[in-house]
């Protein structure tokens, strides 16, 4: 990598000795430039939900930017972002201890163990891919600071955390557009999704990295800024119909007592109380809230809850595990309306590894964890959403809204109605009382941000909340309480246009980024001059 080559002055003995200190800076970085990564990756788990400081976002990887510039290689470089990824997940995703420990039964060492490799494979190992391949292709282009800092680095990062979010089934959790929720970035998110984000906050880190020798960046960062808090104001989507009544139940069921045997009538009374307590346009349960198969309900289960929705004019989605036959099962959302008939069925598509999916070879390991319903078939990518009175409901298991381009595709899918409101039943119950819930939150918030469409959350534990077509919370029951979340939803219908391309948009602008750096690196190579 080039020094600042186009500065375009001659040495001078002042120079000289700044450049000899730039050298001597890598060499002493060298041994600790690991250990800051991996302090930098830790202290980023502060710019997301709860605390919610998302300039640290910015500030650390700006830093770890740094540290890759004055790198001696893309072996080191790719070091220091193994710990910072490393840092960053296995602070950030801790609670998954408690599922695996407390609730599956694993050795706490072989829990610890199982997060630790979680961390390194899917936080470590994209982050030295991305960081490693940009020091590298850097070198190979004999790239300026400014275009390492500016082109080469922002597009491989992103590109390294969109890999993430589809490599081995994808573990987007905790991507670095999360953490911009709130902030002013978050215009940007209705155009270019959250790996759009992750690329505009590397952009911004990038020129603070070029601080104080380049100011002009920097100035260009806070404009970009600044568009994205002008952004904020514009309507991708309108109203649409009028609005519905919900009613979103907490149950708060212990998970060490939700698939026990001796409460399992006491959760089947529990739920049928909440669902027919008062009426609402909408009645939305969380995700297994009955934690049996419908072929072993009691008989006069459903078809009570039907009449019980027929006399009200309610309308119900339940969740609940749907049997298609011996050993084949779905975790699946029923809708009833108050007219009977068939009910309405989605089944989750995007299913958990290791708990709602045994990968080739880990049945050992699932099996130590005694998950209950821990091999479910898979439900189709494109599924109809659920009408209500004007509205259509799209619902999504769990984990599933951590993947924005899925929900985006069933929105601009056509030959079905196009979903107005999105649904979101989860039992976050596996994870405790932690940083998972409002985690989990602010995953829906983005969501929401994107699609331009109000997010319903019906949860076992919490998050139970409303989340507006702008990304915030306009209702909320407070985590591990039981209750009902009552409020008047109004639905929203168009396409933003993160919905119509998905993260095309997000991976051609990096790729544009490095086409930029290939260009500029042809400009300076040598005899480039004379050949033009």
């Amino acid at each position: 990598m080039q020094g600042e080559s186009d500065a375009g002055s001659r040495p001078t003995r002042a120079g000289a000795s700044a450049q000899a200190a730039a050298a001597a800076g890598p060499a002493a970085l060298t041994r600790v430039a690991p250990l800051l990564g991996l302090a930098a990756g830790a202290l980023n788990v502060f710019a997301f939900a709860p605390f919610g400081w998302w300039p640290l976002q910015i500030a650390t990887l700006a830093l770890v930017f740094l540290l890759v510039l004055g790198s001696s290689g893309w072996r080191s470089a790719a070091l220091i972002g193994a710990a910072y990824g490393f840092g960053w997940l296995a602070a950030g995703v801790h609670w998954l201890y408690i599922s695996m420990h407390f609730h599956g039964g694993l050795p706490a060492w072989m829990a610890v163990l199982a997060v630790g490799l979680l961390a390194l494979l899917m936080g470590g190992s994209f982050a030295a891919l991305g960081l490693g391949a940009a020091r590298a292709l850097a070198g190979r282009l004999g790239a300026t600071r400014s275009v390492a800092a500016l082109l080469i680095l922002p597009a491989c990062w992103t590109l390294a955390e969109w890999s993430r979010g589809w490599f081995l089934t994808g573990f987007p959790w905790l991507g670095s557009g999360y953490a911009h929720s709130d902030g002013p970035l978050a215009g940007y998110a209705p155009l270019v999704g959250v790996y759009g984000l992750a690329l505009l906050s590397a952009l911004v880190a990038g020129s603070i990295a070029l601080l104080p020798r380049q100011r002009m960046p920097a100035l260009a960062a806070l404009l970009l800024l600044g568009g994205g808090v002008a952004l904020k104001g514009v309507a991708w989507t309108e109203p649409h119909g009028a609005p519905v009544s919900v009613r979103l139940l907490q149950g708060n069921v212990p998970q060490e007592m939700k698939f026990a045997p001796e409460q399992i009538q006491a959760g089947l009374a529990l739920y049928f109380e909440m669902v027919t307590a008062q009426p609402a346009d909408l009645i939305a349960t969380p995700e297994t809230a009955i934690p049996l198969l419908t072929t072993q309900l009691p008989p006069d289960y459903l078809p009570m809850l039907q009449d019980a929705l027929r006399r009200t004019g309610s309308h119900l989605a339940l969740g609940i595990p749907v049997s298609d036959g011996p050993g084949q099962y779905a975790n699946s959302v029923l809708g009833f309306g108050p007219q009977g008939g068939v009910p309405y069925r989605y089944d989750k598509h995007h299913l958990v590894p290791f708990g709602e999916f045994i990968p080739p070879g880990a049945r050992w390991f699932v099996e130590m964890m005694r998950i209950p319903l821990g091999d479910f078939r898979r439900g189709a990518a494109l599924q109809p959403p659920f009408q209500v009175r004007d509205q259509w409901i799209l619902p999504n298991v769990c984990y599933e809204d951590l993947f924005g381009e899925e929900i985006a595709a069933q929105l601009a899918a056509g030959g079905m109605p196009q979903a107005t409101i999105l649904l979101n039943v989860s039992n976050i119950a596996w994870f405790g009382d932690s940083i998972a819930v409002p985690q989990h939150l602010q995953i829906s918030r983005m969501r929401a941000l994107e699609t331009g469409r109000p997010m319903l959350r019906a949860t076992n534990t919490g998050a139970t909340a409303v989340v507006g077509a702008d990304g915030r919370v306009q209702a909320q029951l407070a985590p591990f309480t039981r209750g009902t979340l009552a409020a008047t939803v109004q639905g929203y219908g168009g396409l933003t246009p993160y919905t119509r391309i998905g993260n095309a948009a997000a991976v051609a602008a990096a790729l544009a980024l490095l086409a930029l750096a290939w260009i500029a690196g042809r400009r300076n190579a040598p005899g480039a001059t004379k050949s033009r």
